[in-house]
């Protein structure tokens, strides 16, 4: 009889879990349903006010230009170490494939509109190390 309540209480435990799960929120898986890449970009100038530019030009405009040529912006953010926190911005791009993100960049550098507001934003020359990723198996983020 012991057994047989135990059995039944561990049946009912186990239904419970698959009742209960989708009540209770987990980490947070991102994936897409198509292998891609990212790509860190990190850019250099050659002081704080331009880095300010810089800012204020990824603020008001950048992102426009990119969700226009297909490239997706995952995370911005500004280094908090010295010397680079005066001169430094990094950033993260997806792209659907490497080629996907050739054909994003070509079609990004030849837009006549995003020349004039770069030009207009007064950064001038940008140093620009850009690094291709993809998700190991383990990556919460795919």
């Amino acid at each position: 009889m012991k057994r047989a309540i135990a059995a039944i209480g561990l049946m009912v435990a186990f239904a419970a879990g698959f009742v209960v799960r989708d009540m209770v929120p987990g980490e947070q898986v991102v994936s897409a349903q198509t292998p891609r890449v990212f790509e860190l970009r990190t850019y250099v100038v050659p002081d704080s006010a331009k880095l300010d530019l810089l800012h204020a030009r990824f603020r008001n405009h950048t992102g426009k230009f990119f969700a226009r040529h297909g490239m997706t912006p995952v995370w911005y953010g500004k280094t908090s170490d010295q010397p680079a926190s005066g001169t430094t911005m990094v950033y993260m791009l997806s792209h659907a494939s490497r080629e996907a993100a050739k054909k994003s960049w070509d079609a990004f550098r030849a837009d006549q509109e995003w020349a004039a507001v770069a030009k207009e934003s007064g950064v001038g020359p940008v140093k620009i190390e850009a690094v291709f990723m993809e998700p190991t198996d383990y990556s919460p983020m795919k």
